[in-house]
């Protein structure tokens, strides 16, 4: 009989130390923007080993102010926001039409560290969306040309068929336009930093924005 889910949970460890490391972090060395800690830490994620550093958790709400959650992958970083991409008929397009609001969390358990985000969410200009695009992968074009993200699918071979229709235009058509494919940027009002400690002494440090700039203070963890 295979080992119960109540088991194996008790058996699972966080931040092994043969493969974790648990940087210190100085809140008092740390920038005044949370940008620049941001790239900091999203770059020695990935020296430090991080398969997909970049991809990070979506959470949305609906109309009705449900939530919901899933993984994107981030598409940049700068003073206008950190940006992400989906089309704007999909679920969660239509919940940032309702509710143009979101939060992000990234997790980089190779070093203990997580980053979280919350704030207004705007749509960028189609120019942009249309550069961002094609500035991927053929098969993130192939991907987006097969369109209908969250509808009802009727069968595996209707997306099969769809998916080699998508790819044969992207590999024939690189520039071909998406007219749902959209870029997102959210503009947070907070952004929080956690590092793990050993003895679970973890850092949280937050920054809030305010008129003057942003404002730090640490956190109990």
């Amino acid at each position: 009989m295979g080992t119960g889910l109540h088991e194996l949970l008790r058996s699972l460890r966080v931040w092994d130390p043969a493969v974790t490391e648990l940087p210190p972090l100085d809140p008092d060395a740390a920038p005044g923007d949370p940008l620049e800690l941001f790239t900091r830490w999203f770059a020695e994620a990935a020296a430090a080993g991080e398969r997909e550093p970049h991809t990070v958790s979506l959470a949305t709400a609906d109309a009705e102010g449900l939530p919901d959650v899933r993984v994107v992958m981030l598409h940049g970083a700068d003073a206008d926001g950190w940006a992400f991409a989906t089309h704007a008929d999909s679920r969660k397009g239509r919940h940032l039409a309702a509710r143009p609001y979101a939060a992000l969390v990234f997790y980089w358990p190779v070093l203990g560290r997580q980053v979280r985000l919350r704030g207004p969410v705007a749509v960028a200009p189609a120019h942009e969306a249309r550069d961002d695009l094609h500035a991927r992968s053929t098969g993130a074009l192939a991907a987006a040309l097969t369109g209908r993200q969250s509808a009802e699918l009727g069968s595996a071979e209707e997306l099969a068929r769809a998916s080699e229709a998508a790819w044969e235009r992207a590999e024939r058509e690189p520039d071909a336009p998406v007219p749902s494919w959209t870029l997102y940027r959210l503009r947070p009002d907070e952004v929080e930093f956690f590092q793990g400690e050993a003895r679970r002494r973890h850092v949280r440090l937050a920054y809030r924005r305010t008129r003057e700039g942003w404002d730090r203070r640490l956190l109990w963890p």
